[in-house]
């Protein structure tokens, strides 16, 4: 009998997708356990550690996500590209006939797997406490650019300041290739809703200037900053 496929779960919730192009889409979040960063404005840590949550058999974590009523799945993390067991459960929910999302850091290659959508959020300076000496592990330009060049995606970058959107700038450019500046989203920094309005002042501008697209951060404002939404 073959080996059941396991995967280390931290939480599975049926909620509207916060960020990116499918902002208000009503998705499942598979959030898997582990993470290569440790972002200083995380909201995740209890995601961080491969042995958060529990584990969970691949066939019945698939029950689970098709239990609700929508296509749209989210695996998320944490860096789901870490779980040993993500190509199965991609290839999993493909057959079920999901639209699938994945939301990676881009420091890991994409290795051939199946997504509808790559969701890439390179990490900035203002991720860091140490920017100076961890730029190499936050940004891997060839990871980000087979990412771009394989999927359908969106760049999504947290941006705190303003000196920030220089940063990325030059991020997008070293990437290489032709990226549609509305293939880049710019998302406030904060866990509540006064601070992503107060860097809406500017953010907007910014926006206009270079043609990003803005990315408002909807959980945030619906349900707070709590797990499970």
């Amino acid at each position: 009998m073959p080996e059941v496929q396991l995967l280390q779960i931290v939480e599975l919730f049926h909620s509207l997708q916060g960020e990116g192009r499918l902002t208000g889409v009503p998705s499942v979040f598979v959030r898997l356990a582990g993470c290569n960063l440790a972002c200083v404005w995380c909201d995740t840590t209890y995601a961080r550690a491969p042995e958060a949550g529990r584990a969970m058999a691949l066939p019945d974590l698939v029950q689970r996500v098709c239990a609700f009523p929508t296509r749209f799945v989210v695996l998320t993390g944490g860096e789901p590209m870490l779980a040993s067991g993500i190509q199965a459960l991609v290839v999993a929910l493909l057959a079920q006939g999901k639209h699938v999302t994945i939301e990676t850091n881009g420091t890991l290659q994409p290795d051939g797997i199946s997504c509808d959508l790559a969701s890439i959020s390179p990490k900035l300076r203002n991720s860091s406490i140490a920017p100076d000496e961890d730029e190499d592990e936050r940004i891997n330009l060839p990871a980000l650019a087979a990412w771009i060049d394989g999927y359908d995606y969106q760049l999504k970058f947290v941006v705190s300041l303003p000196s920030d959107v220089l940063e990325l700038r030059g991020v997008v450019a070293s990437i290489g290739g032709s990226i549609p500046p509305e293939r880049v989203l710019l998302m406030p920094e904060g866990a509540d809703s006064a601070l992503l309005h107060q860097r809406d002042a500017w953010l907007v501008d910014v926006c206009k200037e270079y043609g990003y697209r803005y990315c408002r951060r909807l959980h945030v404002d619906l349900f707070g900053s709590r797990r499970g939404v």
